[in-house]
Formats: structure tokens, C-alpha cells, sequence
């Protein structure tokens, strides 16, 4: 099977991330709002042939951290790792590499 890269916005895995504001630091929630901006413009171009960002703050623990979705339609982890898998993506590294982006990208917004 081949896909026409990239693909359009509603074939798109939507990857929903939220951050908690206390990963940066004793006054996150004054500043959390400001680093998803600053993090989905950084983030913005990582598989963007075939994945949709979303940098949101984490205020509703009830909600998962990461939330995959495509066609407006929730995807559970099985789904979203076999929609990774047709570009050739594992999950578990896919979320890995994100979760260390968004490392370096705290560490920047600290200006560190």
C-alpha cells in the first residue's frame, strides 16, 4: 500500500499531549500556557506528513497524557500503534522521542 505524502488534515493522526504545568518547575501554571504555544511550534514539524500536533496544558488529571485520534475518531493504543506502523513508527519510540522533545524544549524555555 502507498499514501500520497502528506497526507490531508482528516487522515492525519491527531496526537493530543498534554503537559502538566508542574514539569516547569514551583510556578508552572503562571507559564504553561506560553510553553504549549512555544512547544507546538516546535513540534510542528515532526512527521507532519501524517500527524496533526497538539500541545495542550494538563489541568484535568482525569484526562489521559497522550490521546491519539484520526478522523475525529478516537484511537485506543493498539489502533494508533498499527496507524504508526503503515510509516513505519513504533509507538512506544514515537511516544519516547516526543516525551524527549518536550524535555529539551522545557530546558530552552527556561533558557537553560
Amino acid at each position: 500500500m502507498t499514501l500520497e505524502l502528506p497526507l490531508p488534515l482528516y487522515k492525519k493522526l491527531t496526537v493530543t499531549f498534554r503537559v502538566e504545568p508542574g514539569c516547569l518547575g514551583p510556578d508552572g501554571a503562571d507559564h504553561i500556557e506560553k510553553f504549549c504555544k512555544f512547544a507546538k511550534k516546535e513540534v510542528a514539524g515532526l512527521d507532519s506528513d501524517f500527524v496533526r500536533w497538539v500541545i495542550t496544558p494538563r489541568y484535568d488529571k482525569s484526562l489521559p497524557e497522550t490521546e491519539y485520534k484520526t478522523n475525529n475518531k478516537l484511537l485506543d493504543h493498539d489502533k494508533a500503534e498499527k496507524y504508526l506502523h503503515v510509516f513505519g513508527k513504533e509507538l512506544d519510540d514515537f511516544e519516547e522521542n516526543l516525551q524527549d522533545k518536550l524535555s529539551i524544549l522545557i530546558d530552552e524555555f527556561h533558557g537553560r
